[in-house]
């Protein structure tokens, strides 16, 4: 007999079947529930509702694991390269040498933005968001790129999602020149993915910024790392707008969206907008750290994670990268002297040890790009750059599903029941 949970209601005697997936997960299948018992199930948050079976990514929050496709993340960060990473999370499988190649020459095809869409940054204020200006250009290149509007799953997939990556890189780029003033910087032919963006970002008309090996490759593990993360607000985002046949400018702009909220996307920032408070203060980090024991309205920021509840694993590997881009580059700020104390603190503090309130990735990685030079309105963008072969993973995933239907969540209503219209001469005015 198949494994079943049972469900006793109004009489009746309900079984409804246990999926489990390949690493253990079991969840309850209620999709015939409110077919077979006129109930459906209420979870804010859907803390505990799996909302599909997915091969992509898989997270133990308790053991702190995360693997893409099977890999550990360890192995990836250590061996792989963003662009590669990109290719086994959007296609399942890593790419041989010709798959590779092949992969890497649309990227660098097509990272040009078609030109007209240089008139758009005009229209921007120069206040703008970046996230904001992400994500309205992500959008508006699905009108002048076909390919990104319904691209065949099977027949030119391959092509689109590299020329997502691409102009998502490009685009972020600009952005962020045409915030401070610069003039857009086109992308190389000679670079690869991470340091020619670096290159769009940093160079000049009259001096080419050159960034240090090591800086290259710590921003290429922070994109590794930010890559997928299963079923976050974002992800599921893309999906759900997937859901409904949306394009993939559509599905994707929607992502950037999700992301930009701070409770997502801005961790990071927050990580330096607190160590910019405590310097600007010039509280002690004893005093701070005491407040965050006592004071229920103060944060340790990048601190502990929903998901892990030992320790995040994709910390363990930016710390070292942090390490060294910070002993390479002979960084000396104010900000990142307090983060390294937080750190030992917090390391080493009983307080945080029992609650297992640990580095996460946020906080390292805001660290490391700060030191490159990146500003914190722009944390959020690279992380946007990094989850892209996530949502594409996701989009095509859901769009090649043979039961895939369009969302569609219920709810329970507790508004008012029904009453009558009452005519507006009629109506007494609010005594609140």
């Amino acid at each position: 007999m198949a494994d079943t949970a049972t469900l006793h209601y109004d009489g009746k005697t309900i079984e409804l079947p246990i999926v489990t997936g390949t690493e253990g997960e079991r969840g309850v299948d209620i999709r015939e529930l409110r077919a077979k018992t006129g109930l459906i199930t209420l979870d804010s948050g859907y803390g505990n509702t799996g909302s599909t079976e997915s091969s992509i990514a898989f997270i133990d929050g308790e053991k702190g694991i995360l693997r893409y496709r099977g890999y550990p993340i360890e192995q990836l960060a250590a061996k792989s390269r963003f662009t590669e990473t990109a290719y086994l999370l959007i296609f399942g499988e890593l790419p041989t040498p010709a798959q590779y190649t092949a992969f890497r020459a649309l990227l660098t095809e097509h990272q040009f933005m078609h030109e007209a869409l240089h008139f758009h940054f005009d229209g921007f204020p120069e206040n703008a968001p970046p996230m904001a200006i992400l994500s309205a250009m992500v959008s508006a290149a699905g009108c002048f790129d076909p390919a990104l509007a319904h691209p065949e799953v099977d027949g030119h997939f391959m092509e689109a999602s590299a020329r997502m990556m691409s102009k998502v890189r490009t685009i972020a780029a600009a952005s962020y020149c045409k915030s401070i003033g610069r003039p857009i910087n086109y992308p190389r032919f000679d670079l690869p993915y991470t340091a020619n963006f670096l290159h769009m970002m940093f160079s000049l008309p009259h001096k080419q910024y050159e960034p240090s090996p090591v800086v290259v490759d710590a921003l290429d593990k922070l994109l590794i790392l930010h890559a997928d993360h299963e079923q976050n607000c974002s992800t599921s985002t893309v999906r759900m707008v997937c859901s409904s046949r949306a394009s993939l400018s559509a599905a994707v702009s929607s992502g950037i969206n999700a992301l930009w909220g701070p409770l997502h996307g801005g961790a990071n920032s927050a990580v330096i907008e607190m160590l910019t408070h405590l310097h600007q203060s010039g509280e002690s980090i004893p005093s701070f750290i005491n407040r965050v024991k006592t004071d229920r309205t103060t944060r340790l920021m990048g601190f502990g994670h929903r998901v892990y509840r030992n320790f995040d694993p994709r910390a363990k590997i930016i710390k070292e990268a942090c390490d060294n881009v910070l002993k390479a580059l002979g960084i000396h700020d104010p900000l990142l002297d307090l983060a390294m104390q937080l750190e030992e603190v917090a390391l080493h503090d009983e307080f945080f040890v029992s609650r297992k309130l640990y580095p996460n990735v946020d906080f390292y990685s805001g660290i490391i790009m700060r030191a490159i030079g990146i500003p914190t309105d722009m944390f959020t963008v690279m992380f946007a750059l990094g989850r892209m072969p996530g949502w594409l993973a996701h989009w095509r995933e859901y769009r090649t599903s043979t039961d895939a239907r369009i969302d569609r969540p219920r709810q329970i209503y507790q508004g008012y029941t029904q009453r009558d219209y009452v005519a507006i001469e009629k109506r007494k005015e609010s005594r609140d």
